[in-house]
């Protein structure tokens, strides 16, 4: 099975989730959401990660958390594992129940914190538990609306800041915030099939790549791919190495070797993994059999060609060590 793709860093925060396998159900009765709750608690305290929301449904979970010292993994799988210990012994099962390892995605919280804060809220709603999120009981929404004791230890007071820094007006904002539809833009991303590694704005999926492509890339992780320079980045840094246009650059010359246009289809499949196919509609190829060509004879030129070597291999390093200043 392949590994999911997992960014840690000191201060990140993230979307999780686990289903139960085969959609089964993960609290059979009130007592397993207790259990689940107070294992989060317990959770938050032993790997001092901050939990800002949580929504247990019966066959899954949604977490909205930050990890002041990187840690996800480690917790995650301390919540897992011992959730499954505890809920095995209590009903007498053994085996598997979660369908797997955990969704994870990577969150910039100023622009998609309190988005993400109202979907995990509402999602009694859409799943058609309830019709009003203050009836159901196994959600962070009631320690966002009073001081229930029982929702003391979570980490609120930073998201109902950015409504208002008085308490009193900012759970009166989070209230109306909590009435309004959650936008298709959100919705749409947890319909997918695949969740996305990443959720942010241009610049932070940048910052991103960046910091983390060179040492996350690895085949048994297929997702870490997604943390490759874009094809437009490859585009721009070879016009600007070579001194063209990208006009001139995806213009196919019959009979002569294009050094700029070989070089850039040859970085997109190395660093990207792009399919064949993929690659002749971004350079014009007519068959996919052409770009395998130019790829194959762009490898042979480097075993030739000591100083060709050397700028590709340096175009390479710019691309996969560093995002361009903006």
């Amino acid at each position: 099975m392949s590994r999911p793709l997992r960014i840690e860093y000191p201060g990140a925060w993230y979307h999780v989730m686990n289903r139960g396998r085969r959609g089964e159900e993960i609290y059979t009765e009130e007592n397993d959401y207790r259990l689940f709750i107070e294992l989060l608690k317990e959770s938050a305290e032993l790997f001092n990660i901050k939990i800002t929301a949580y929504c247990l449904m019966p066959n899954h979970y949604h977490l909205l958390l930050k990890t002041p010292d990187g840690n996800l993994s480690r917790c995650m799988r301390q919540i897992n594992g011992i959730y499954t210990q505890r809920f095995n012994r209590v009903h007498k099962y053994d085996g598997q129940l979660f369908r797997g390892r955990y969704k994870s995605i990577l969150v910039e919280a100023d622009k998609y914190l309190l988005e993400l804060l109202r979907y995990i809220h509402k999602n009694p709603i859409r799943g058609g538990l309830c019709s009003d999120i203050h009836d159901y009981e196994w959600s962070s929404h009631h320690g966002y609306i009073s001081d229930v004791k029982r929702c003391a230890w979570l980490y609120k007071e930073f998201p109902l800041s950015l409504f208002d820094k008085d308490r009193k007006k900012s759970r009166r904002a989070y209230k109306k915030y909590m009435t309004e539809d959650v936008p298709e833009e959100i919705s749409l991303i947890f319909q997918k099939k695949k969740l996305p590694s990443i959720l942010g704005r241009k610049d932070f999926i940048y910052r991103v790549r960046n910091r983390f492509f060179e040492r996350k890339v690895h085949f048994e992780v297929p997702d870490s791919r997604l943390l490759a320079p874009d094809r437009e980045r490859i585009q721009d840094l070879i016009c600007k190495s070579y001194g063209i246009t990208k006009e001139e650059l995806t213009k196919s010359k019959r009979g002569t070797f294009n050094e700029p246009r070989g070089v850039a289809i040859y970085l997109t499949r190395i660093i990207r993994s792009d399919g064949l196919i993929d690659i002749c509609k971004d350079y014009n190829l007519k068959r996919y059999s052409s770009a395998s060509t130019v790829i194959e004879n762009v490898k042979k030129k480097l075993l030739k060609d000591k100083e060709f070597h050397n700028r590709v291999s340096q175009l390479g390093e710019k691309l996969i060590k560093g995002q361009p200043k903006t």
